[in-house]
């Protein structure tokens, strides 16, 4: 019997942080249940099951930056499950496993990389994922919106980051 093979949608956007060094960022991106701190776009974010920052976590997360698929719900939703988390290479990768804004199979890591290019003490973070195309929408928009997201999610970890280092937590 032969399968179908379906396309998949991938797609990596980065961000640099220059007043970050890795280990300052690395525990704000495993923070998994306390996306909606660094996400400004993100108003909603909680855990449902689990242990913050444990793989088989879930998390639950609401906003309104990707249209839901069901008219009848203003609010876009998914429920995202944190499938591993590597804290020598700086990494978290997790899934949805359930949404209304018409993911399948939507899979994402969440990285911290050196950033040696310049010897500063910046570091970036790279958000690669994988998903099903979805009926509608446009790839490159996709990729547009988490780029600017990621670029948000930087700045934010930037101004948390110099707090703590300030003392002003």
């Amino acid at each position: 019997m032969a399968e179908e093979s379906v396309q998949r949608w991938k797609g990596t956007v980065s961000t640099k942080l220059e007043k970050a060094r890795e280990e300052q960022a690395w525990p704000l991106v495993k923070d998994f249940f306390n996306l909606h701190k660094r996400y400004p776009t993100l108003p909603t974010c909680y855990g449902v099951h689990g242990t913050n920052g444990e793989p088989g976590c879930i998390r639950y997360c609401a906003g309104s930056t990707i249209p839901s698929n069901d008219v009848s719900e203003s609010v876009s939703w998914s429920k995202e499950r944190l499938v591993a988390v590597d804290d020598a290479d700086r990494s978290i990768k997790y899934e949805i496993v359930e949404s209304n804004i018409g993911f399948k199979s939507y899979e994402a890591t969440m990285k911290i990389i050196e950033s040696s290019d310049d010897g500063s003490n910046g570091c970036v973070i790279e958000w690669s994922f994988e998903v099903e195309p979805v009926e509608g929408w446009v790839f490159e928009d996709l990729l547009r919106k988490y780029h600017k997201g990621l670029q948000l999610m930087g700045t934010k970890m930037e101004e948390e980051i110099a707090t703590m280092v300030n003392g002003d937590c």
